[in-house]
């Protein structure tokens, strides 16, 4: 069978090309360290590369999300732990209030106890960014609005918040709710009543008066303390989940790698073998396309 010079030209110079592009994308490999570069070098692997960064994408989300409630639990938990100092102190003056005094004395702890209202009504309409924090769902508006007399002292307060609180999710399958509850955020309401009620009964020098808004105080107190405990719970379940989904990142990581990444040894062994074989190809057609009908008549 004859075979033309065309013929074994353009199959010499298509093995060359085919060894150059073998040798190009080895030559790539170990430069970056990646051995897949477009979709056609594994099509398998892409796919399952496009799923796994998904996946990270997803809970790269998860993450933030995370973060977004332990910042709220902790700036909720910072803000009940304040509330309780406030409780802490009018515990020690309703004691105080409840013993004989004189007028001077009930009414100066009064004066206290009025300052200690402010504070709480500030806590509780303390914000997280541009969020008010104790008030459920209804966080574009002040939870609570206190209502003042003619000389500018609070009389009674009234929650204007959401009863509910967001569910943040933090996985495919699970939420946290950070946000305190709203029987926490009216329990704030009722003891800045409380306190409104400590004042007016500290101003009237009664004993007994103050006697009987130490029951409602103590109530109150039992209740902070539960909220204190219920965010202490809330924050160990965010800190584990954060733990997941590091780990999990950390896994998907080790998958992407070990699809893209280049085996260095293996690519070097393999980028010298494409090398001999593409210098010997050259060296090869060189000489065969230096070749004519003359020297197989000779």
């Amino acid at each position: 069978m004859r075979v033309s010079t065309n013929t074994v030209a353009d199959q010499l110079l298509s093995q060359i090309q085919s060894l150059g592009r073998k040798q190009a994308r080895l030559q790539n490999q170990v430069s970056t360290g990646q051995k897949i570069f477009e979709a056609e070098d594994n099509p398998a692997a892409v796919g399952r590369v496009l799923n796994l960064e998904s996946e990270q994408r997803q809970i790269g989300q998860f993450g933030r999300n995370i973060n977004r409630a332990l910042s709220l639990s902790e700036a909720s938990f910072a803000g009940l732990q304040a509330v309780k100092k406030v409780s802490d102190r009018a515990g020690e003056l309703g004691v105080l209030g409840a013993a004989v005094n004189g007028a001077a004395a009930s009414s100066a702890y009064a004066s206290e106890v009025d300052q200690l209202i402010e504070q709480t009504l500030q806590t509780g309409n303390s914000r997280l960014g541009s969020d008010y924090l104790f008030a459920g769902l209804a966080v574009d508006a002040a939870p609570f609005v206190a209502t003042r007399d003619v000389n500018g002292r609070i009389t009674t307060v009234a929650y204007a918040g959401d009863a509910n609180r967001p569910a943040i999710p933090v996985s495919e399958t699970s939420s946290l709710t950070p946000a305190t509850s709203g029987a926490t955020n009216l329990g704030l309401r009722d003891f800045l009543n409380h306190l409104v009620a400590l004042r007016d009964a500290l101003n009237a020098n009664s004993s007994a008066a103050v006697s009987a808004v130490q029951g409602n105080l103590i109530a109150s107190e039992d209740q902070l303390i539960s909220a204190i405990a219920e965010q202490g719970g809330v924050q160990t379940r965010i800190e584990a989940a954060l733990g997941q989904q590091k780990d999990r990142a950390t896994a998907l990581e080790r998958l992407v790698s070990s699809e893209t990444d280049a085996d260095l040894p293996t690519t070097l062994v393999k980028l010298n073998q494409a090398t001999t074989a593409y210098q010997a190809a050259l060296q090869s057609g060189a000489k065969i396309m230096q070749m004519s009908l003359l020297d197989y008549i000779r």
